[in-house]
């Protein structure tokens, strides 16, 4: 059972009931018949008109379900009180004391399995749009350039190092960096950002966002390395022994394909889901005819 929340004086000026019967708050998109000849994102994301009447809709559980069902356990209930006060940059902050890529699990995170999943509003209706407003603050810090960084603890004294620079690395970074360690993350490949940058297609994250969090996570302190095959560039081994880390954190990920046996699955022209969305987004054929297609038509 999740916590109870201490109840605190709330910005919602609506009675329970009322916020109830608030519809749920649809996303601005990209006209089909545009974005049917484009890689740009589709949603558009709340203009603070809507991310706050979004916001209205929470009835402030005294045991929030969206918490408990979230991976990290992000205040829910604190960041949307802190939209309601139009403090977008005090919600940046709170939202960055669990989640080091707000801007990222705003726009890929399977929240209706997780957050969405644990509010009360969605057992007889739509549950509150936590992603979206996770976005919308996310993308007020980008748009301003005032990013809610938490303060991190004093020194430890102690290395860490991260082998990928996926979702999961970059998670451990912005949680090590804040405990007051330092943190040196080594990317095999040239782009950082590993999953995200390779194998989710461009309209769904733009490759700038990903850079942007990343950024973020320079500001704080973490070391990135590209071109780095740890095992063949340099070792674990040399690494703890020779170069002082205390701890290494290895997420490499699960990048290769599983194929089915069949034959002609090895032919030119037949790929991986793996291959397809690698060449599609680190080759940039996003951005065709400006780079050429790296698939065969």
């Amino acid at each position: 059972m999740p916590e109870t929340v201490e109840k605190k004086p709330s910005h919602n000026p609506l009675p329970n009931k009322e916020r109830a019967k608030l519809p749920r708050q649809r996303v601005p998109e990209q006209d089909p018949q545009v974005r049917a000849h484009n890689f740009q994102e589709v949603n558009l994301g709340f203009p603070p008109q809507q991310a706050r009447q979004e916001s209205l809709r929470c009835i402030e559980c005294p045991k929030p379900g969206c918490i408990e069902k979230c991976p990290v356990s992000v205040d829910v209930r604190a960041i949307i009180d802190l939209i309601l006060a139009e403090d977008y940059f005090g919600a940046a902050s709170k939202m960055r004391e669990d989640n080091a890529l707000p801007a990222i699990t705003g726009r890929v995170c399977p929240v209706e399995d997780q957050c969405e999943s644990g509010c009360v509003l969605g057992k007889k209706g739509e549950p509150v749009g936590i992603a979206y407003l996770e976005r919308f603050v996310a993308d007020w810090e980008r748009s301003t350039g005032n990013y809610g960084v938490p303060k991190a603890a004093p020194p430890t004294g102690k290395k860490v190092g991260i082998i990928g620079s996926g979702p999961a690395a970059l998670a451990c970074a912005g949680d090590l960096i804040q405990m007051g360690h330092k943190v040196h993350v080594f990317e095999a490949l040239h782009e950082l950002g590993g999953v995200l940058v390779y194998g989710i297609p461009e309209f769904r994250l733009p490759k700038d966002i990903v850079r942007h969090e990343i950024n973020v996570l320079r500001r704080q302190g973490v070391e990135f390395e590209t071109n780095c095959v740890v095992g063949k560039t340099v070792t674990i081994d040399e690494l703890m022994n020779g170069e002082g880390y205390n701890a290494i954190f290895v997420a490499t990920g699960a990048g290769l394909p599983r194929f089915l046996g069949v034959p002609g699955e090895h032919f030119n022209g037949v790929y991986s889901a793996n291959e397809f969305l690698t060449r599609v987004n680190l080759m940039r054929a996003y951005r065709f005819p400006e780079f050429d297609q790296p698939i065969y038509p």
